[in-house]
């Protein structure tokens, strides 16, 4: 396959991430817009990798993979601690925890 085809589905990938992050107001939506910019950025990386033959891509993939989950721990306790403070994970009434 040629590296176009890679770019093109993870710039789509990344656009997708990009708007799901912004126009969302649902906390969760807005974790898993982010892990898809995050699968964008791999496989931005692996197909450079293959396409150099270098082997460095695939490990700063596997960087960006273990950053993604520790983002998914961190990020979902957060939002658990929202839910039951708030009983909404609705990032609009979350700037009234302010002070």
């Amino acid at each position: 396959m040629l590296l176009n085809e890679f770019l093109f589905l993870a710039a789509f990938l990344f656009c997708v991430g990009v708007y799901g992050a912004l126009a969302r107001k649902n906390a969760v939506l807005v974790l898993m817009s982010i892990e898809l910019i995050l699968n964008a950025v791999n496989i931005n990386l692996v197909a450079f990798a293959a396409y150099g033959h270098l082997i460095a891509g695939q490990v700063f993939a596997l960087f960006v993979v273990a950053i993604a989950a520790a983002e998914v721990g961190v990020g979902l306790a957060i939002v658990l601690l929202i839910y039951r403070n708030r009983h909404s994970v609705d990032l609009t009434s979350v700037n009234s925890m302010k002070g």
